[in-house]
């Protein structure tokens, strides 16, 4: 009898512990990549750090010196980054990473959270969406990077879209813009599915984030610092067309054809064609009863592919679309199911470390990737044509 309740005991302390297991697990794990090579890196961190102190000294953010490592963002981020650049070297760096691993958990359970009519379980969409882009929030992680950030900024909107808060939604897209500006192509997006209100929201929150430097800086320095914007951004594009980590459509004509007026122009072909295809799923949207998630998540996932400096971690932003594909994938004709399961498992695993420096120069040459996210967004177009979400 007491063998009977000292093994009842044990059962039920291993039962009430079972849930600490994978958090647990999940907390050791970040802070072993954290102190085995993390914290040697994340030199975007530092980039964002610099333009933190620079801005609360009213110093020149864009600087030619910093070369390669240019602070290439609007000058309201520089000021968002004013409390990292008052905490200490580690502390900041801690802070960051900590704030990053938060934000990875909540974008893939916020991603899955918000799928209508989900076919998995919550827990085997999570897992399988991070195994698929483990590279991707690896090295986010380690440059120190914003993209998750600013994917679950942009999980907010959905989900107050979704809580029937346009207005919300709006503001928090045009929040997202300071991040980075690849938001602006949700913008249109929710005027035309929104109405007039939640574009006046979104622009004055831009007006805000424009103007919010001056502060700092007077009116004439804030304007002169968004010239310098204008300039640094334009002015560093076409250097990094041939970038092996680069997934743009640009840079994917570029490496196929040189770079030149032909491979310029089927690139703004391929981006016009992407887009049209954005508004026929929204043409189609009374076909199921909840829209938004497939038309944000495309959206989403194309932002690297034509953004002229598509870098293949900001994949990361496609998260939405990988578990959205994953969740509809046995209901896919059998051509589409073969299709985008290559394009998921190649693009999730074609890893230097995996394939060796030959077939991965190779991979990064043919941009491999960027084909295999094409390949995604026409699965998600699939979904809506079918009305499958």
């Amino acid at each position: 009898m007491t063998q009977m309740l000292t093994s009842g005991s044990d059962h039920g302390l291993f039962a009430a512990l079972r849930p600490l297991l994978l958090p647990v697990f999940l907390i050791v794990l970040a802070l072993t990549a954290y102190n085995t090579r993390i914290s040697r890196e994340m030199v975007d961190f530092e980039v964002y750090r610099t333009a933190g102190r620079r801005a609360m000294a009213a110093e020149p953010l864009y600087q030619a010196a910093d070369e390669h490592y240019t602070f290439k963002y609007l000058p309201a981020f520089a000021v968002a980054m004013a409390p990292m650049a008052i905490l200490g070297h580690d502390s900041s760096r801690i802070a960051w990473y900590a704030l990053s691993c938060g934000c990875l958990i909540l974008l893939l359970r916020w991603s899955v959270v918000a799928l209508p009519e989900r076919r998995w379980s919550e827990r085997s969409l999570i897992a399988v969406t991070l195994v698929l882009l483990a590279r991707f929030y690896a090295h986010e992680l380690e440059l120190g990077q914003v993209n998750l950030l600013l994917g679950v900024v942009l999980m907010a909107g959905l989900g107050a879209l979704q809580l029937e808060s346009p207005k919300l939604a709006a503001g928090c897209f045009a929040a997202a813009i300071f991040i980075k500006p690849y938001a602006i192509i949700l913008l249109p997006w929710i005027v035309v599915s929104s109405g007039v209100a939640p574009g006046l929201v979104a622009g004055a929150v831009i007006v805000v984030g424009l103007f919010m430097p001056a502060v700092f800086y007077g009116w004439a320095g804030n304007v002169s610092l968004l010239r310098e914007w204008w300039h640094i951004v334009t002015s560093s594009t076409a250097p990094n067309l041939l970038g092996g980590d680069n997934v743009s459509l640009a840079s994917m004509w570029a490496k196929w054809l040189g770079p030149g007026t032909l491979a310029t122009v089927l690139a703004a072909a391929l981006v016009v064609l992407l887009l049209a295809v954005a508004a026929t799923m929204w043409r189609q949207r009374k076909r199921v009863s909840e829209p938004c998630y497939v038309e944000f998540a495309f959206l989403l996932l194309v932002i690297p592919l034509i953004s002229l400096q598509g870098w293949d971690y900001v994949l990361l932003l496609g998260t939405p679309a990988v578990v959205c594909v994953i969740d509809r994938w046995r209901e896919l004709r059998l051509p589409w199911r073969v299709a985008s399961g290559a394009a998921l498992a190649v693009m999730g695993f074609s890893m230097f470390n995996l394939l060796g420096r030959a077939v991965y120069g190779q991979f990064t040459a043919w941009s491999v990737v960027t084909v295999c996210a094409v390949i995604v967004a026409a699965t998600l177009a699939q979904i809506r044509l079918r009305a499958l979400a």
